[in-house]
């Protein structure tokens, strides 16, 4: 298939390197010698034929940028059949032969779909929950983890200051990757994971052993899956003696400059996707394995399950005091 234009959109939560993904699509697909335009607002602008050409100037500076140059948005619309063919009359209708989508699960559940229906597409990992099964690395985790990373730090300052326990929050629905990895750079106490069950009891007997040898402060991280952190913090409290404090980081999580990482990987993941469409090859997915760029047929991605680094967690708590 010769595909001489493409439509590139971002689907989903917004994560930082988004704009880098973007940035190396369309300049990769200009070289090709494609045309490329730009989705406004994920599978909604593909419905409605919210389309923005883009061109080189078009993304200049914005490699260093969070959030999503094109938006982001849900589209229950396109999971219908109905929402579904508007989005490939728009493709007709535009004369665009391939699309690249910037997502999640969701996002390639969606690429799949129009590729079976005859628009090839190729999806990009691209949140912060590190959650997509075919995939080691997400774009925009690593930013997330430093922005968690930093802000626990600060709260660090007062806890220690006040003797106090933090309990924080950080993202993950659906997947504790994130707060395992914040755990394991700020040195918490303990790390509660949607994956693995908890006993606030031994939780609380923990902190209490650290406290008998002389620890003054402590550090709970909690995925969003988990949720009640205000509980938590209450029950650490009225069983430990332990001054404690909840803290819910938020979509902070979610903003700020792409890390260095973050944007090496986005260009790399944008470059791959493209040359997939230019070779006229749709229906995959571009993900990391082993630091590697390579790709998986769509459906073969999404039937892959994602092991919880076990090791990782058993580490966090042995060696936590």
């Amino acid at each position: 298939m010769n595909i001489k234009k493409i439509a590139v959109l971002t689907s989903g939560g917004d994560a930082p390197g988004m704009n880098a993904t973007i940035r190396s699509v369309v300049r990769t697909a200009i070289t090709e010698g494609m045309e490329v335009v730009g989705v406004i607002r994920g599978y909604n602008g593909l419905i409605h034929g919210d389309l923005r050409p883009m061109h080189v100037r078009s993304v200049s500076g914005i490699i260093n940028l969070g959030g999503t140059l094109l938006y982001t948005a849900r589209s229950p619309e396109f999971a219908t059949e109905e929402g579904m063919q508007k989005a490939i009359k728009t493709c007709h209708d535009n004369n665009i032969d391939g699309v690249v989508v910037i997502g999640g699960d969701g996002s390639f559940r969606g690429a799949r779909d129009l590729s079976a229906r005859g628009i090839p597409c190729v999806g990009i990992p691209g949140t912060i929950d590190n959650d997509i099964s075919s995939s080691d690395y997400t774009i925009g985790f690593d930013t997330a983890l430093n922005t968690a990373v930093e802000m626990v730090d600060r709260l660090r300052d007062t806890a220690q200051s006040h003797d106090r326990c933090s309990v924080v929050e950080v993202m993950g629905r659906r997947a504790g990757y994130l707060a395992l990895r914040t755990a394991i750079a700020v040195g918490a106490t303990h790390v509660l994971v949607p994956e693995i069950g908890y006993d606030i009891d031994e939780v609380c007997q923990q902190i209490n052993e650290g406290h008998a040898i002389g620890k003054q402060h402590f550090i709970i991280i909690v995925a969003e899956g988990i949720g009640g952190v205000e509980q938590i913090a209450k029950d650490i409290q009225e069983r430990t003696g332990i001054e404690s404090r909840a803290t819910i980081l938020g979509h902070v999580q979610r903003g700020g400059r792409p890390s260095a990482r973050d944007r090496v990987n986005a260009t790399r993941m944008g470059y791959h996707a493209v040359k997939l469409l230019s070779a006229g090859i749709g229906n995959r997915v571009v993900v990391m394995k082993n630091s590697k760029v390579i790709d998986y047929d769509i459906q073969e991605a999404l039937a892959m399950h994602k092991p919880f680094e076990n090791d990782l967690y058993d580490m966090v708590m042995q060696i936590s005091v």
